[in-house]
């Protein structure tokens, strides 16, 4: 075969000695249509609570509001953003966008729909499906894993206080994982049960779940229409049950990527949040890079102020408060400049975050090229569900138009985000719950 067309398949791994196995990147005799016309697209993205500093235009605090001063290309950065300035050219800014539902919510409850849009009726809390996740279907099969869901404060927490920020196709929370060690086992670590025996309890893991669903055709047929729902939402967890188990067969033969741990804290946990924050974007950056996954979220703090872990994190940095207290007191004296310095201690971690996926070259671009990194809350200041603090990062190969400070009217929903990001992924989406189009200056 001549060097010209020999071509080298995209999970060809090296083998060495001991079985040691690498992945390889992508590289140039792996042809064309895979290091051009299917360079992976992937959604990132990324929640904190409260809100953030938003001044008014006469305030003395001004200068540590979130929101940089400006508008279109012309913005300047406060302090609290301004280590995202070498990124000017690779982010948007969009005031004004909020969910229309949202609006009619308690402040502490719109964490819940931040990428669902749902609107919760009286007393049932009923979500829908969150946009990672449709993402993550339309990827299909193309990842070991089809999303990688983190929270500081792990699992679900409870209706309008998640602790997630994904949700399925029938609005069921998806647990985030909050232990470091954990994901990178999951994604990267060795497992000591030879493939024979784990390929043995998956075939059985997957004859118990095909007897179970067998079995609930007949059971179903003798609910009421109330058990019937709740059934129904049972055998929807079954299913992505059943969907793991057969993703993990398909992939049993292929080796997880090797990664280095020399920078990683995988043990650090909620009473170190500087190592603890930055492994949870160093998983996120390796599970791309890797091509583990292309789609993950990652929420700094839920909205319960009481019980969330994360909650403390400013006071173990040195900020003087909780993060609930910070919120509340950014109008109080000298409370904006709190407030703006731990803005800007979260910028920092996003802006290392984005400077790893910059500086790892892809093809003919890097990792932040094919990638939208989507950045915010879903208050403005405490409890006010008006106008979120908004960026999206990333994705100049994927469509986006970028270096700008986009600023919508109260009409515009936060959905036409949404959808713009959906297209924009390949996803083909003419309407997301209430939206009116896309976002047309950014693309």
């Amino acid at each position: 075969m001549s060097k010209k067309s020999w071509q080298l398949d995209r999970r060809t791994f090296l083998l060495g000695t001991a079985g040691v196995s690498l992945s390889l990147p992508m590289l140039e005799c792996m042809g064309k249509e895979v290091n051009h016309l299917k360079r992976p697209q992937r959604l990132c993205a990324v929640y904190f609570p409260y809100g953030a500093m938003t001044p008014k235009q006469d305030s003395t605090e001004k200068e540590w509001g979130w929101m940089p001063q400006g508008e279109g290309r012309d913005f300047v950065f406060n302090k609290s953003l301004k280590s995202l300035e070498p990124f000017r050219d690779q982010l948007t800014f969009l005031k004004g966008l909020s969910h229309l539902n949202g609006r009619r919510m308690g402040g502490h409850d719109t964490a819940d729909i931040w990428l669902t849009g749902a609107q919760f009726k009286g007393g049932t809390f009923q979500n829908s499906v969150s946009i990672d996740q449709l993402a993550a279907r339309h990827f299909g099969d193309s990842t070991r894993f089809s999303s990688l869901t983190m929270s500081t404060d792990g699992g679900v927490g409870e209706a309008t206080r998640s602790s997630t920020l994904s949700f399925s196709h029938n609005g069921t929370p998806i647990p985030a994982q909050n232990r470091p060690r954990l994901v990178f086992n999951r994604f990267f670590g060795i497992n000591s049960e030879s493939v024979v025996q784990q390929r043995n309890e998956l075939e059985n893991s997957g004859s118990m779940l095909d007897l179970l669903l067998e079995h609930s055709k007949t059971v179903r047929k003798k609910l009421g229409k109330q058990d019937l729902q709740k059934f129904d939402e049972y055998l929807e967890s079954v299913r992505s049950i059943e969907k793991r188990v057969d993703r993990s067969q398909r992939w049993l033969d292929i080796p997880k990527p090797k990664v280095a741990t020399t920078d990683l804290h995988l043990d650090s946990d909620h009473n170190s949040p500087e190592e603890y924050i930055r492994t949870m974007y160093d998983l996120i950056f390796l599970a791309f890079q890797t091509d583990s996954t292309r789609v993950a979220t990652y929420q700094l703090g839920n909205m319960n102020g009481a019980t969330s872990i994360a909650g403390q994190f400013p006071q173990l940095l040195g900020f003087g408060k909780k993060i609930h207290s910070l919120a509340h007191g950014w109008n109080k004296n000298g409370g904006g400049e709190a407030l703006g310095k731990w803005d800007q201690y979260l910028a920092q971690h996003l802006s290392r975050f984005l400077d790893r996926l910059k500086t790892t070259q892809e093809g003919d671009g890097n990792l932040l090229d094919h990638t939208m990194v989507l950045y915010g809350s879903s208050n403005s200041t405490t409890h006010n569900n008006n106008d979120y603090p908004l960026l999206l990062a990333g994705g100049n190969q994927l469509g986006l138009k970028h270096g700008q400070l986009l600023n919508y009217s109260k009409d515009v929903p936060l959905t036409n985000l949404h959808v713009t990001m959906l297209n924009r992924l390949g996803v083909p989406t003419e309407s997301f719950v209430d939206s009116t189009g896309e976002l047309t200056e950014l693309v």
